[in-house]
This record gives C-alpha cells, structure tokens and sequence, in this order.
C-alpha cells in the first residue's frame, strides 16, 4: 500500500518546491511583494527578466513530469484502480503543491506550468497540441491569464476527444476548476479593463 501513497506524497512535495519564490531570493527580492505577488513565471518576467521566467517555467513544468515519472516507477501493477489513476493523481498533487506549497504556508502558484508538465508525462501528444495553442493565443491576445483559463478548458474537449483514460478527463476537469480559481483576481481585472497583458505594463 506504501507503493501507492508515497508517490503521492512525493508528487506533492516535489510540487511544493517554490522555484519562482527562489528565483527572487537569488535576485534578492520578495516576488510575492511585487507585481501581482504570483511566484509563477509571468511574475518573474515582469520583474526579474526573460532568462529567469524561462528558468521558472521549466522547473515549474518539470515538476509534475518528474511526479508522473517517479509514480510510474514505484506504482508498478496497482491492487486497486488502475496505473493510470495513480499516475494522474500523483501528477494532481505535484499541481496541488505548487498552487498550496507547504513550503510557503500553503500558498503558491496557479498551477497552469505544473499541469502543463502533468500532461507531458500522461500524455505527449495532447501536450504538443496544448503547447502550439499556448504559444498561438499568447501571441494574439498578449493575456497569460486567458490563455490559461481557456488553455485548460481545450484540455478538457481534448481528453474527451482523443478517448484518453476517463481518469484523466475527470483530474483535468478538476484541474480547470482549481486554475479558474486561481485565476479569480485575473477574472476581475479583465472585466474592469486592468490586466495587464504580457508585453505591457500594470495599469
């Protein structure tokens, strides 16, 4: 039983690691005291620069490839469900961690690199398409916080669409609910015309 709960602890550790609250420490700054206080990576490029948001969404993805990865080893032929829950729910705790990091008094990111590097480990080929999409609505419409609201919710039809595993249809679902919630104050700024796009400036 062991062999299916610690992959999930894992997950959820190995997601609770802050890196964009670390990348700020190297450049000695608070990132939850500036900008929008996010520490994921449209944060730290508004405030530290291009190199150091690269560096974060990577680590940030690379964490919920690596729980998928590490669950695959240790689950083996799961008793009960199948491998596929099990690697899936490992990859929603990894998402859980960096949205609710224990490292950070149970605050954190929005989860949308996370996820991105859940599906990497589940599914490659939903994961280029969901990429080419990201890059696409980014570069017309400039707003990260839409382009990962309705990246997720394309995600969703994907899943269903692609006949994956009901499993993952149903964390992905429950993912779009926990980045739409995250996503909250992003939701209010649109509607009074105040987010800021990811070329701009705050208004």
């Amino acid at each position: 039983m062991l062999n299916l709960i610690v992959p999930i602890i894992i997950g959820y550790l190995i997601g609770s690691i802050p890196f964009g609250f670390l990348a700020g420490k190297l450049k000695g700054v608070d990132i939850r005291k500036v900008g929008s206080g996010n520490i994921g990576a449209t944060n730290i490029y508004r405030n530290l620069g291009i190199m150091p948001a690269l560096a974060v969404f990577l680590l940030d993805l690379l964490k919920g490839t690596l729980a998928v990865y590490i669950a695959s080893i240790m689950i083996g032929n799961p008793p009960i469900l199948t491998k596929e829950s099990f690697l899936v729910i490992s990859g929603l705790a990894a998402i859980i961690g960096h949205s609710y990091s224990v490292f950070l008094g149970g605050k954190g990111g929005k989860g949308s690199a996370t996820g991105l590097g859940v599906l990497l480990g589940i599914a490659p080929d939903l994961f280029i398409i969901t990429m080419i999409y990201v890059i696409a609505a980014i570069a017309i419409t400039r707003y990260v916080s839409v382009t990962s609201m309705t990246g997720v919710l394309l995600l969703a039809i994907l899943m269903f669409m692609f006949h994956k595993p009901i499993v993952y249809f149903i964390v992905t679902v429950i993912v779009a609910i926990l980045i739409i919630i995250k996503h909250i104050p992003n939701i209010k700024r649109l509607l009074a015309g105040k987010e800021p796009k990811i070329w701009g400036r705050r208004k």
